[in-house]
């Protein structure tokens, strides 16, 4: 069967896969497992896979990573790759793509003996990372769970990377994986307005709403550019061989300029607050980034949009560190004038919590802790879960 180029790129080819494996030193200490947010052991999955035990690879990363093949597409070099002790040898071992690359050609179906089903219940408010991870650790302990999702698909905030880096049956290949899904009654468009008033229903009540509110710029003229939230939801939508300019420096807002650069635009500048070598994105993304020509403004804030007949104007001024503070530059503002879209990427913040938080209420993932990667918001789903399992035992 021939591999289409989107997929070819997202996966190891086989002679990749192989040498990937036989680069794993064995290392004893298992420092990649120590570095992993959920206590993945990629030690264990290699040797498995080494020795053509790849059942056993799979059940070793699904163990504690309900969402392991998206996970290893999209997880940054900061964890176990850095850990990696061939990191100090030549380079490490690429343990993500080796481990989406397992799951995606090895998975399959395993029977399993189902727990005995409890009668206790718990709702989880939101299908994102956090959300999904916690229904899984709990339906595997025979826990019944209620997930509610506002939105008619499962997956949260990672419904809007770009499908060249997350083709969106990945998320759904997870979800099919995860075991006793017959104990999770899975409850699509179903927001909830009042998660205090299920504490009386359930045994206990997980939020797992993510962050689901645009940071506002605070500038004249906002109202002409659009949230990043409404182009990486719909970028068909706002297609242009214009100019485009993205306000902010964080994943977000690179998935924005690469995405506006592969749909036609002309040119993308990214507007960044601090230095370049400040931004928050891991180095694949940052090579992404030179690689697409995306011009990177550093030290610059908007201070104002303006419209100029179908084109917008974004006057932006220059910042500079003093005492560790970035503060303006005076008399620093030009207007850049010839913009088709503007993109607000500066960040997005959570529900208010409740006041005060029921004693069966826990927040979990991204509302809890703020932006965060996918496995460190799977790790706070799993803890949310582990804290129920403790209580309820």
């Amino acid at each position: 069967m021939t591999t289409s180029p989107r997929k070819s790129a997202l996966y190891l080819t086989r002679v990749q896969l192989d040498a990937e494996l036989h680069r794993c030193l064995n290392c004893r200490n298992s420092p990649c497992m120590t570095a992993c947010p959920v206590n993945c052991n990629p030690q264990e999955f290699i040797q498995a896979a080494l020795a053509g035990r790849w059942s056993d690879a799979v059940k070793a990363i699904t163990r504690t990573n309900p969402m392991g093949q998206t996970c290893g597409l999209i997880c940054p070099d900061k964890f176990c790759m850095q850990a990696c002790t061939r990191h100090h040898v030549d380079f490490a071992i690429n343990i993500p793509r080796v481990q989406a690359t397992i799951l995606d050609r090895y998975r399959e179906a395993d029977p399993c003996a189902s727990p005995v089903p409890s009668s206790r219940r718990i709702a989880i408010i939101g299908g994102g990372p956090a959300g999904i991870a916690a229904a899984s650790r709990l339906s595997r302990h025979g826990i019944r769970v209620t997930l509610y999702e506002a939105r008619s698909f499962l997956g949260g905030a990672l419904t809007m990377i770009p499908q060249e880096r997350l083709p969106r049956d990945v998320i759904q290949k997870d979800w099919a994986f995860i075991p006793h899904r017959d104990l999770i009654d899975l409850k699509l468009q179903s927001p909830v307005e009042d998660p205090v008033a299920l504490c009386s229903v359930y045994d206990g009540v997980i939020v797992a709403t993510g962050e689901p509110h645009d940071i506002a710029l605070g500038i004249p003229g906002e109202s002409l550019s659009i949230s990043y939230r409404e182009y990486l939801q719909e970028p068909e939508k706002y297609r242009t061989s214009g100019a485009v300019a993205v306000i902010g420096g964080g994943n977000v807002a690179a998935d924005c300029a690469l995405t506006a650069r592969r749909m036609g635009a002309s040119d993308v500048e990214m507007f960044i607050r601090r230095r370049i070598s400040d931004m928050r994105i891991s180095r694949p993304e940052f090579l992404a980034l030179l690689h697409e020509d995306i011009s990177l403004c550093g030290m610059s804030s908007p201070e104002a949009i303006s419209a100029h007949g179908e084109l917008l104007g974004l006057h932006v001024r220059r910042n500079q560190c003093v005492d560790g503070q970035w503060v303006p530059l005076p008399n620093s503002v030009i207007e850049i004038p010839y913009f088709s879209r503007i993109i607000r990427a500066i960040g997005s913040r959570a529900d208010a919590k409740a006041d005060p938080v029921p004693d069966n209420l826990i927040y979990a993932g991204d509302c809890k802790t703020g932006g965060s990667t996918i496995v460190e918001a799977i790790a706070s789903g799993l803890a949310a879960a582990d804290h129920f399992l403790d209580i309820l035992s």
